[in-house]
């Protein structure tokens, strides 16, 4: 780690995760995890990633933190009401995150669903995060994926993410 860069502790991030999950989503549903699975009263299941715990404050269906690499993720669906477009929502889960430079913005299948990624750099809450997020459309719901960490720790996280992403099942 250079002389320059921050390290940000467990509470930092709780903060970070939670201030991420309060700007971009609505409030929790509650659920369900066993086996591994998390089943929301929304009528979709996503598999969470080995190492990682539920986070009982996080105001998405699902928050999920991880304490190394520390790094934090959510699911959230919306169901019912206007249809907003994937690129449109990735855009609104990382209202909060300042001085914001775009890595990537791109439309995708995921899962023969259309969905938009996007990734980015910034700041938030004076921490210096990656944050990636995808919007999957389903028939019924538009799901909200986020994955945020330290830029230190960014890239240790993704691939768990990407499964993350990837068990989505209706």
């Amino acid at each position: 780690m250079s002389r320059h860069a921050r390290r940000t502790s467990p509470r930092a991030l709780a903060a970070v995760v939670t201030a991420i999950a309060l700007a971009g989503c609505a409030a929790a549903t509650g659920g369900a995890v066993e086996g591994g699975v998390f089943r929301s009263p929304k009528g979709y299941r996503v598999t969470l990633p080995a190492g990682w715990t539920v986070a009982p404050d996080g105001a998405a269906d699902l928050t999920l933190r991880h304490e190394g690499p520390r790094a934090g993720m959510l699911a959230d669906a919306t169901c019912g009401g206007p249809r907003r477009s994937p690129a449109l929502v990735t855009r609104h889960l990382a209202f909060g995150v300042t001085a914001r430079r775009d890595v990537v913005r791109e439309t995708l299948e995921i899962g023969g669903r259309p969905a938009a990624r996007m990734e980015l750099r910034g700041q938030l809450e004076g921490v210096e995060v990656g944050v990636e997020a995808f919007a999957v459309q389903g028939p019924r719901c538009l799901y909200d994926f986020l994955y945020v960490a330290p830029v230190e720790d960014f890239e240790a996280g993704r691939d768990a993410f990407h499964r993350f992403v990837e068990s989505l099942g209706e």
